[in-house]
């Protein structure tokens, strides 16, 4: 029998990517499991059990009217403009922040008024909108501080309580609430750095470190505790850099050299391997202190500072390389901001 007569032609021997919406679309074809997979953790595989698309969340930072709680979400399946979420319990800058699939973490961050080192932890439920829930605590209250996650464990690293930048690396279960709990240590008191994550490793690259600006990349294996592991070196020093990844690739966009010139350089890195980084692309804009997010197959990186606040959102597809494309805008014009999503590299 011709395959063309398979099941009254419904079935069809080339597959068909997946239509929305997730909960009854149509995904013509004959699949392999990994093809399921793929599409399934991207929220894209139609079932009565996959809730809504996938979602970037932005929160924090410095706009307009000055420090703001502000979080802000994307669908991460089409471009399109920043809806709001809710709000953080405090106003910061410079958070940071990290996911599992259902839950979105904003940590630390530095607040206008004493104590300006914040150790506070907040949490919202991806898939709704509201205001965030006290989680717990850092270990100590700093800004600049940088997350990573898998799915069960988020680890947050360096920052400034300032006095001086700090080695610090805490973890927290995302599943529970409660205090941060040491991990162990960065190579060097570092801050401001960009990070990301697959479902074994978490990484760090760039910050500022002793001597200025730095270009190091180091990592964790994030089920275990233990001190940083060098990785290899960025293609250019600087810090207030973003970064996100697939379960492959980590990307690291953006941030400010020694020479005080803002950058739109995107890097990768293989993380299952250690090794220096690749120049990627370009961001639409040279920027600093912007945020990141990803899904499985794109990396979103937002706000920042072009000298002024800036509320674009560029997206690259991560497997390949190239320059960055507009996805939309912000609320506002943001800089210092975090980012996170529930369907990152590390889950």
């Amino acid at each position: 029998m011709a395959t063309s007569s398979w099941n009254a032609g419904i079935i069809r021997p080339v597959a068909v990517a997946p239509t929305g919406p997730y909960q009854d679309g149509a995904a013509s074809g004959v699949w392999t499991l990994d093809q399921v997979a793929f599409w399934t953790k991207q929220g894209l595989w139609p079932s009565a059990s996959n809730g809504p698309a996938p979602r970037g969340l932005f929160g924090s930072g410095s706009n307009s009217s000055g420090t703001t709680n502000v979080i802000a979400y994307v669908s991460l399946v089409s471009t399109g403009d920043a809806i709001a979420f809710g709000d953080l319990n405090i106003l910061v800058t410079s958070a940071g922040a990290c996911a599992s699939s259902t839950r979105g973490l904003f940590a630390g961050g530095q607040q206008a008024a004493s104590p300006y080192y914040m150790n506070t932890i907040d949490y919202v439920t991806i898939a709704t909108t509201g205001n965030a829930t006290d989680f717990g605590d850092l270990t100590q209250g700093r800004v600049g501080v940088r997350g990573c996650s898998t799915n069960t464990r988020g680890v947050f690293a360096g920052g400034s309580d300032g006095i001086g930048a700090t080695n610090v690396i805490d973890y927290v279960t995302i599943a529970s609430v409660g205090n941060a709990t040491d991990f162990g240590d960065l190579l060097t008191t570092n801050t401001i750095t960009g990070a990301c994550a697959s479902t074994t490793r978490g990484v760090w690259a760039g910050g500022s470190a002793p001597g200025g600006r730095t270009n190091v990349i180091q990592y964790v294996t994030i089920a275990s505790t233990g001190n940083a592991t060098d990785f290899g070196d960025l293609t250019v020093i600087t810090s207030t850099l973003a970064g996100c990844s697939s379960a492959t690739r980590g990307l690291f966009a953006g941030g400010r050299t020694a020479f005080e010139v803002r950058q739109s350089v995107i890097e990768y890195i293989t993380i299952a391997s250690t090794g220096n980084a690749t120049n990627f692309g370009n961001l639409t804009e040279a920027r600093n202190n912007l945020a990141a997010c990803s899904s499985a197959t794109l990396g979103l990186f937002a706000g920042g500072s072009t000298g002024s606040s800036s509320s674009v959102i560029d997206y690259v597809t991560i497997a390949t390389t190239g320059n960055a494309v507009d996805f939309g805008n912000l609320l506002s014009p943001t800089d210092v901001l975090a980012g996170c999503s529930g369907s990152h590299g590390g889950i």
